[in-house]
């Protein structure tokens, strides 16, 4: 069945608390995804952010962020008052995210919350007992690692005491009696969101939306993954990184990109039938319908880049553990749901793990057009089995990319479009209507393309930092004239 789908992070939407949340406003965000003919919410990764607010470089692949709890839920709860709340300063400009202001305030007011939720048990152990009843093992290792963390002044693992950063077990044990409070207030911020997020997905569902969900395929290094499960990770004798992630140099960027990750030991991984990557995709199974797996081509091969290289010029490629990851993956679960994110330089082997998976490929729109050399990223090279974006979290709005174009390529893009007549100021729904009429199975668009907006609305810039996941819709952007127009190609084309 062909769908079509609107990609925005939840933390894109309008609140009135500096960040968009499980509230109101995602609840009504569905209504308009129905009402403009969609079936499928991206909504990228929820795990909780760290330096560069990057929702790919998550303290932990087992948690969510708590900046989306909704604080008019808890007001209703009888945890929160909306005075509060309104004391707080999340940030006043509806169109950007301050996340300095977020992580002075978020703390302070979830904790008042929680104080709250804890008075109402008269004994310990009762909360104890109902906090983690509700949370995995690595959720639990998560809260562990984050009052552990809070406790040094937020530093990384690396920097903590060298019985704690070793996970000696007189040294775990002695933190979780002495930091047992902390320990609980960042349970109950992940008990809470799981609960928020079930009842907006099921709303979700209950309005005919799937929610596309994405995970990265590294973990970080400030991370309790890589602090509790050393042995998953090409690590030295101090469990300091030996080699790390990134991609080579191209056409992009002369001296690659640097992402700093720790890679996996893959021969550790397929000793224990990958049982975290079992565990991991269980998790995401449960947080959403559909997932994309991001940097798909580290599974087939991964760029190697020696510990303290200042760039990624001197990596090199290693083999990954190709086809048997996703086999036992099928055994444990079953036919799965996932999205193979198989853009940049793509091998014949690349290609051939997609096609033995029988996962969807992606294609973006933004990489068809380069006058100088054919590309499969055009449409009518396309399969059937494919998602096709106008662009991703990763690219420029489709406005501003096209303005920047170089005229030969932006003539290339107008002939292929037969776009002639189409003022630049309308030229995303060219572009849209190209991706909705290919034989895609799924066309996802970002919701900035069909608001028609500019650079100014680009949500992420790689290799950068700044002013990157701060972009936030403004309330009543998402008109009913564009829900109209949405709802009309995707009608026209064979999408609901």
């Amino acid at each position: 069945m062909r769908k079509a789908g609107i990609l925005l992070p939840v933390s894109s939407l309008p609140s009135p608390y500096g960040i968009g949340t499980f509230s109101k406003e995602a609840y009504e965000f569905v209504d308009l995804l129905k009402e403009a003919g969609q079936s499928c919410w991206q909504i990228l990764p929820m795990g909780p952010t760290g330096y560069g607010d990057s929702p790919y470089q998550s303290f932990s692949a087992f948690a969510g962020n708590p900046y989306l709890i909704d604080l008019e839920q808890l007001i209703q709860d009888g945890l929160l008052t909306r005075e509060e709340c309104g004391q707080e300063d999340f940030g006043r400009d509806e169109s950007r995210i301050d996340y300095g202001k977020l992580y002075s305030a978020r703390p302070k007011i979830l904790h008042k919350a929680f104080e709250r939720w804890k008075s109402a048990y008269k004994d310990p152990d009762a909360i104890k007992e109902c906090l983690e009843a509700e949370l995995e093992e690595e959720t639990r290792e998560y809260c562990l690692y984050m009052a552990i963390k809070h406790h040094f002044g937020e530093k990384s693992w690396i920097q903590w005491d060298e019985d704690i950063r070793r996970r000696k077990p007189e040294a775990v044990k002695f933190y979780e009696q002495e930091l047992e409070e902390e320990i609980l207030f960042y349970e109950f911020q992940q008990t809470v969101f799981q609960k928020q997020w079930k009842a907006l997905k099921e709303y979700a569902h209950s309005q005919g939306i799937s929610i596309i969900g994405d995970i990265p395929i590294y973990a970080a290094f400030d991370s309790a993954d890589a602090w509790a499960h050393p042995e998953l990770f090409q690590f030295d004798e101090n469990n300091l990184p030996s080699a790390v992630a990134g991609c080579p140099p191209d056409g992009f960027s002369a001296d690659g990109q640097l992402w700093g990750n720790p890679l996996y030991r893959w021969d550790y991984q397929k000793a224990t039938g990958y049982a975290w990557w079992m565990r991991r995709m269980a998790y995401c199974f449960q947080m959403y319908d559909v997932v994309r797996v991001d940097h798909f081509r580290g599974f087939d091969e991964y760029y190697s880049i020696p510990a303290g290289e200042q760039t990624a010029v001197h990596g090199h490629w290693e083999k990954g553990p190709g086809i048997a990851l996703f086999q036992n993956m099928q055994e444990k679960f079953g036919n799965v749901n996932i999205i193979a994110e198989d853009l940049g330089f793509v091998t014949d082997s690349v290609q051939k793990l997609v096609k033995d998976t029988g996962f969807p490929s992606m294609k973006v729109l933004q990489f068809a057009f380069d006058s100088r050399e054919e590309s499969n990223y055009l449409p009518h090279c396309y399969p059937h089995n494919c998602v096709v974006y106008t662009g991703t979290h990763d690219n420029d709005t489709i406005r501003g990319w096209y303005e920047s174009l170089k005229p030969a390529d932006k003539q290339m893009a107008v002939r292929y479009m037969n776009s002639k007549r189409t003022p630049e100021s309308e030229i995303h729904w060219d572009f849209i209507r190209l991706a909705l009429a290919s034989v895609a199975d799924l066309a996802v668009i970002p919701l900035q393309d069909y608001l028609g907006l500019g650079s100014e609305a680009r949500l992420n810039t790689p290799s950068t930092l700044g002013s990157n996941w701060t972009w936030r819709m403004k309330k009543d952007a998402f008109t009913p004239d564009i829900r109209e127009k949405c709802r009309s190609m995707a009608q026209l084309y064979g999408r609901i």
